[in-house]
């Protein structure tokens, strides 16, 4: 293994669950405002998992009065606190973006059992 993937693998967290595309998920993500942080938890749907190792990212979708907001997750980040899965998804694909489209009772997703 070459030094690169060595210090990349020293990187990588390895604390986070396993989720996917479809579960609904908390994030409790450290924000920074002038001196002081706190933790701000965004949940929502997983729309997508991409890349691998120190360059991995999620997207995470919930409805915010009845506006569709979408935000980016590093997996590696260390502004991640921890994320909790809280109900698993029952879907055929590995990137769900049709849900944007989608609102109401359509845009249930059924939970795996």
């Amino acid at each position: 293994m070459d030094l690169i993937k060595q210090i990349e693998a020293s990187q990588i967290r390895t604390d986070t669950p396993e989720f996917a595309a479809g579960d609904n998920v908390s994030v409790h993500y450290k924000i920074r405002e002038g001196e002081k942080e706190r933790i701000q938890v965004f949940q929502g749907t997983v729309l997508q998992r991409r890349n691998t190792g120190l360059d991995e990212t999620f997207t995470v979708r919930k409805i915010s009065s009845g506006i569709g907001v979408e935000r980016i997750f590093p997996t590696n980040s260390p502004n991640i606190d921890k994320i909790i899965i809280n109900r698993r998804g029952k879907v055929r694909r590995a990137r769900i973006f049709y849900l944007r489209g989608l609102s109401g009772k359509s845009a249930r997703i059924k939970e795996r059992r």
